[in-house]
């Protein structure tokens, strides 16, 4: 199996651990996977969808929008309504809350995992 590209964005508050619910991100670390190889590429600052108890349906489009040039997404959370936004744009969602390269790792397994059996 040749290695896959996979880009990244992390939801997290200090780039160390994946632990801010995507509704309430302020901070998105843009990573990239190729075969072993992991890079930070950038982190995006991007207001967040949920402020107060609201939610914001034209930041969360917004959002997804500047996020759109990644394959993946980390996060502790994310809602449905948010999740079938960016699933409509090509954005696979997961909630691995951890340490960030961990977190990385495990969902590069599984996806490798799950491409042997599609």
């Amino acid at each position: 199996m040749a290695d896959k590209t996979y880009r990244i964005a992390v939801a997290s508050s200090d780039g160390i651990v994946v632990n801010n619910h995507f509704g309430k991100a302020r901070a998105f670390y843009i990573y990239e996977v190729k075969g072993e190889e992991l890079t930070l590429l950038e982190v995006r600052t991007l207001p967040p969808v949920c402020e107060g108890g609201d939610h914001d349906e034209g930041r969360l489009r917004e959002n997804v929008e500047k996020l759109s040039d990644c394959t993946h997404l980390l996060v502790s959370r994310v809602g449905n309504g948010a999740r079938a936004v960016l699933e409509s744009k090509g954005i696979s969602c997961y909630e691995i809350p951890g340490i960030i390269s961990e977190s990385i790792d495990k969902l590069v397994k599984y996806e490798q995992v799950n491409e042997l059996f599609n």
